[in-house]
């Protein structure tokens, strides 16, 4: 159960806590139109015990049907679809009544440490749209120092209240003088004893739910509010997502809904963080009067202090101080206040945001370079981004330039353990990844990652022998096939210049011709997904035509390349030099896939050349595609491929002659093709006669079989004849 939990929720685990439903009397009901009574109990539930003594509001769905049920001559307000979890059994009401008709009661809280806020507008009922029925009671105990949603709702209704009886350490402060000192988890065991007395306490159980932990230290987290610096994001929200609308994600989903949705129900931005390391956040605050300043930069903060910062670390610049400027213009002999960095610092991933500024140290330097190089091209990285690096860049851009970051975004999905779970350097599940390069090379990594579903921005559990796999039947068939061509031109004495003596590619054989027309198309759609950045769709028919290369062309052209082939001599120079043609332009349209083999290869064929990657990306040919002849060929292949099942599903190997093989089909193209490559076709399957038709009940027998079991329910004794 554990592990599931760490599976499905990340960072969170299933652990075994106190869960306890309270019941809170209900002081004026006034403001309820008579549905409920003083005296009356409001029914709340909570996993969470240390956070009743700081409940401030209980929630309510306004739409949810809510009853009042009877138990001990008392009445108890619960959601009605939750009245049998709460009371172990279904009972009926003595009241209705809707959440909006319980807005406005007034209760008795928890425990009595803040009762004087009532008078505040605390202690009573609201509405939230937070409010679900799957679980607890549906009245949900609210106290907004440690949950977003809790605060949200009570700043929606003007209600400024915030009660935090716990400090930066998670223990319980003076305010609750029975729990002082205490760790809240600590708590919790007297906080349960504390609502017995009070009558408060009506069930105490403890259940397995998912609560979050440190991914670092392995501890137990609580939410809790503390004063922080915010961007404004609300404010440009809309422009946000309206910028958003010209970027080109890929794939167009991430931008249109993960990364879309996001920043529609983005809120304001918490950039502030109480730690040592980190960006100093660039405030000075007056001891006195609570003057700020935000300064801009190193010669600002010189020109009000005389001094000038080398170390921008937070224990240099705390030291850093002035006079208020605000206290000064006073003339007052009294107010000489001192102005003070704040003490917080930048989240790193404001800094994150601020790359495009930073790399540049714009504005102060680079004015003239910044606007060619902004916004960027593309960017690249993972799923997990839509809510961190894209986000952050994002944001700054549209506050400070109303502008995008990044025109194209490339997103990858999540690389995962082979089991599905994340990849953990405590737990090692995963196949270290020095011995996975040194067993199969940097190549084959590249490319079983890159031909993944992660270029799809979908999770892959990554596996070994998905590794070995790109090595059988990618990297080894490629490098045999430029094996095979360099041993036959050594054994022939065959010199790259010889080639230039070759045929021209119109004048080659058919099958030379149908590979510099499948690789040219290859080059022209590759071309075309690169400038699109569909990254994903370019891989796989890359690789792909190794097999082209090495199961067809290499294969058929075998006896092409022999020495021994007299009165050929004009054949074997196109089947050279198509090959080397092939090999050399295709490593450059790989390189970015397999940079390690390319190289070796470019620079084996290329001798004197420049590196594999500093040459010029291929560009289409047009006049080598014979986009008739590739449609021809595959044809041919596919009757190759069938004809092959054919003899395999019968027991016949390839080996023993047949009379001949019949392709039927009603598409012209099929016939046109199966009588243009008949040849092929009979060598592939050794077959004497190749032959077509249109007529598919030439060589189909129908038979049937009547389905008793349904008929005789109907015809009875008739099912016989």
């Amino acid at each position: 159960t554990l592990s599931n939990f760490e599976v499905s929720l990340g960072g969170y685990r299933g652990v075994d806590d106190p869960a306890v439903t309270v019941r809170l009397e209900v002081l004026d009901a006034a403001d309820s139109a008579g549905h409920a009574r003083v005296g009356d109990y409001l029914t709340v539930w909570t996993t969470t015990p240390w956070t009743l003594p700081g409940n401030l509001v209980v929630a309510v769905g306004e739409d949810l049907d809510y009853v009042a049920i009877e138990r001990g001559g008392d009445r108890y307000w619960v959601a009605a679809s939750r009245v049998e979890a709460v009371f172990g059994e279904e009972r009926d009401p003595v009241a209705n009544a809707t959440g909006r008709d319980l807005l406005g009661i007034v209760y008795r809280p928890p425990l009595p440490y803040f009762e004087d806020l009532a008078n505040r507008g605390g202690f009573r009922v609201i509405p939230s749209t937070a409010v679900e029925t799957d679980e607890g009671t549906g009245l949900v105990h609210m106290a907004p120092a440690y949950g977003e949603e809790d605060l949200y709702a009570m700043q929606a209704l003007g209600i400024d209240l915030l009660v935090d009886p716990v400090n930066l350490e998670a223990r319980f402060t003076d305010a609750v003088p029975e729990l002082a000192g205490l760790h809240v988890h600590d708590a919790e065991s007297k906080i349960i004893e504390l609502l017995g007395q009070s009558g408060a306490l009506m069930k105490s159980e403890r259940i397995l739910h998912a609560y979050p932990f440190c991914y670092r230290t392995d501890q137990p987290l609580i939410y809790k509010a503390i004063p922080t610096w915010f961007v404004n994001v609300e404010a440009i929200r809309d422009r946000m997502v309206e910028l958003n609308g010209s970027i080109h994600w890929v794939p167009e989903r991430v931008g249109a809904n993960r990364f879309g949705n996001w920043l529609e129900d983005a809120r304001d931005w918490a950039v502030s963080r109480h730690r040592f390391w980190g960006s100093c956040i660039p405030v000075w605050e007056c001891s006195d009067c609570g003057h700020q300043d935000c300064i801009g930069g190193r010669a600002e903060l010189e020109e009000r202090s005389g001094v000038w910062l080398d170390d921008l670390h937070k224990h240099v610049v705390d030291e850093i101080t002035y006079p208020c400027p605000r206290c000064a213009a006073t003339g007052s002999e009294d107010r000489a206040g001192v102005m003070v960095r704040v003490p917080e610092v930048l989240d790193c991933w404001f800094e994150s945001g601020s790359m495009p500024y930073a790399q540049l140290h714009y504005p102060f330097e680079n004015e003239e370079r910044f606007p060619r190089r902004f916004p960027a091209d593309f960017i690249a990285e993972g799923l997990d981004q839509t809510r961190g690096w894209f986000y952050t860049l994002h944001v700054l851009a549209a506050a400070l330039f109303d502008e995008v970051a990044f025109n194209n975004c490339v997103v990858n999905g999540m690389i995962l353990a082979e089991d599905g779970r994340k990849m953990s350097k405590r737990l090692k599940n995963y196949p270290e990844p020095s011995a996975m390069l040194h067993r199969y090379g940097g190549d084959a990594v590249r490319a079983y990652l890159i031909d993944s579903p992660v270029l799809r921005a979908e999770p892959l559990r990554f596996s070994e022998a998905g590794v070995r796999e790109v090595v059988r039947t990618v990297i080894l068939p490629f490098w045999n096939a430029y094996s095979f061509f360099t041993t036959y031109a050594e054994a022939d004495g065959m010199r790259f210049d010889d080639l230039r003596a070759a045929p021209p590619p119109a004048e080659r054989p058919e099958i030379d011709r149908w590979i510099l027309s499948v690789l040219q198309s290859l080059i022209r759609k590759t071309n075309l997904l690169m400038e699109g950045y569909y990254l994903y769709a370019v891989v796989s028919p890359a690789l792909g035509f190794v097999n082209d290369l090495t199961n067809w062309y290499v294969r058929r052209s075998r006896r092409r390349f022999w020495r021994s082939r007299e009165g050929h001599e004009r054949d074997k120079r196109a089947a050279f030099a198509t090959l080397y043609e092939v090999l050399v332009t295709f490593s450059r349209l790989l390189a970015p896939v397999l940079p390690f083999i390319t190289e070796e290869i470019h620079d084996g064929l290329v001798p004197d050349s420049t590196s594999v990657h500093h040459s010029y990306y291929p560009s289409v040919i047009e006049d080598l595609i014979d986009e008739d002849l590739e449609r021809s060929m595959a044809i041919a292949r596919s009757v190759v491929t069938l004809g092959r099942f054919l003899r395999s599903d019968n027991a016949v190997g390839v080996r023993q002659p047949l009379a001949g093989l019949t392709v039927v089909s009603r598409d012209p193209q099929v016939a046109a093709a199966t009588h243009r490559h008949a040849r092929i076709v009979a060598e592939e399957l050794n077959v004497r006669r190749v032959d077509t038709s249109e007529d598919e009940l030439s060589v189909v027998e129908f038979r049937a079989k009547a389905n008793f079991r349904r008929l005789g329910p109907r015809l009875g004794a008739a099912v016989k004849e």
